[in-house]
């Protein structure tokens, strides 16, 4: 163990050494995957040398989601406290579903559990507990609202037409989950937004009258607290009347910008949170902590025993079911990914990691004006949102962002809203700063400038 942890440390020095020189991995071609890299296994060992070898080249050609050219999905940068609980999560090895054994660890998740509940202003009743993501909060949310209008359903099955409702622009797992809870894909009714994004209450209230006509059984409206592309809220305590109206589970899908909820300058944009059942965000994006770290919680506990409680005594065998986190989990094993947001949230309090969530704010400022200061660019996104949305001298959106990930200069991606399509930039890696955000412009517009051939190339490519 020694020997590899040398060898670990070793490989992450210089990992982080030419990440300084080279912000972005060289590019390998799918198609050439499988021929670059040894990747195969193998009947028979091989030496030490070389699996080193081998193990250094797939490190160094592996997507850097850290650096400051990172700014293509709704995560990056690396916060070391938080990389510490990791390190230390993978090294102890608890799985979290019992007290016998995760032992203290179950101490770590409960106080984050309940000091979210408190920002949000819960009381004793609230609870809550980890998941790999926000597809599996999403699923654990809707799986709580078909029990609390159907409590026969999980053991009978389905006793009528459940609908659900979510916008027009939320996460895709919604409707996937609508068929691993039996509710179906068809039974999603996805609601118009308006020019920001932000659902339509108005349209909602229309659908659900209808749907109660046609003997329908509403079960859940789904909001979004920062769409994915465009970065907007939804309205909560507008919704929540309506939801009341039809006696309907009101879930916040938080996972990319929940956690303004640590901040005091920008939690106004989920006002309303206290009025909901069920809230979910994803630590390992505003927060920044690694993946996978993502929170659900409940306003009432009770519903999360109802629907994934069961009993197995080989399983939970100490007396307080308060401290076996299975009996609130949908899943039984799982890894211990309290501990890196504990570190972090430990090491710097909650002052801290809202300046994380200020900061990011701040960015994609910074990035706002730069591009309305200059007629090359059309901006498509508002303010209050870190997802900045623009086009570069008309060129196709596609062509630019493959060409720049292809040569290794950005890693940045493209969305697109009312039938108009162009680069997100998302500025969630709050270990950037001013210079890192105006170095991303500087260098798209100097490639651009300099490989108008390679350009041409992508657009006929993609055509």
């Amino acid at each position: 163990m020694q020997n590899t942890l040398k060898l670990f440390e070793q490989i992450v020095k210089d990992l982080l050494e030419d990440e300084e020189r080279n912000p972005v991995a060289e590019y390998v071609p799918e198609d050439e995957l499988f021929e670059r890299l040894d990747l195969r296994l193998k009947r028979d060992p091989i030496s030490e040398e070389e699996f080193e070898s081998v193990l250094r080249e797939l490190v160094m050609t592996t997507p850097r989601t850290a650096t400051n050219a990172f700014f293509n999905q709704l995560f990056g940068g690396r916060n070391e406290k938080a990389i510490l609980g990791d390190l230390l999560a993978v090294v102890l090895n608890n799985s979290m579903y019992t007290y016998k054994a995760a032992g203290p660890q179950v101490g770590v998740e409960k106080s984050i559990l309940r000091e979210v509940c408190n920002l949000i202003g819960w009381g004793e009743k609230a609870d809550g507990t980890l998941a790999p993501g926000g597809s599996m909060t999403n699923l654990m949310s809707m799986l709580m609202a078909r029990d609390a209008k159907d409590p026969n359903y999980r053991f009978k099955g389905a006793s009528s037409r459940m609908t659900i409702y979510t916008s027009a622009d939320s996460h895709y797992s919604i409707p996937k989950n609508a068929a691993f809870s039996g509710i179906g894909r068809d039974n999603v009714r996805y609601v118009p937004t308006d020019n920001y994004g932000k659902i339509n209450l108005a349209a909602l209230e229309n659908m659900l009258d209808d749907d109660v006509q046609n003997s329908y059984n509403p079960v859940l409206l789904n909001l979004t607290a920062g769409t994915t592309v465009l970065g907007a809220f939804d309205p909560i305590a507008q919704a929540r009347i309506i939801t009341d109206r039809f006696k309907m589970w009101l879930h916040v899908d938080g996972a990319y910008c929940g956690s303004v909820l640590f901040s005091q300058q920008y939690k106004r944009l989920i006002a309303g949170i206290e009025l909901v059942d069920s809230f979910s965000f994803n630590a390992h994006k505003m927060i920044g902590t690694p993946l996978s770290c993502s929170v659900i919680v409940v306003k009432d506990k009770k519903y999360l025993h109802d629907s994934f409680s069961n009993d197995a005594n080989y399983l939970y065998q100490t007396a307080h079911d308060d401290f076996n986190l299975g009996k609130t989990s949908l899943q039984c094993g799982r890894r211990n990914d309290a501990l890196k947001f504990w570190t972090l949230w430990k090491s710097v309090g909650t002052k801290g990691l809202e300046k994380i969530v200020d900061h990011q704010f701040y960015l994609a400022d910074i990035a706002r004006r730069y591009v309305r200061a200059s007629d090359d660019y059309t901006l498509y996104s508002f303010d209050d949102s870190i997802s900045v949305c623009f086009n570069y001298k008309g060129i196709p959106t596609r062509t630019l962002c493959t060409a720049l990930y292809e040569e290794s200069e950005l890693l940045v991606g493209y969305g697109s809203f009312n039938g108009e399509e162009f680069v997100r930039l998302v500025t969630i890696n709050a270990q950037n700063d001013k210079e890192d955000i105006i170095n991303f412009f500087q260098k798209l517009e100097a490639f651009v400038a300099d490989y108008p051939e390679l350009l041409e190339t992508h657009k006929e490519l993609n055509a």
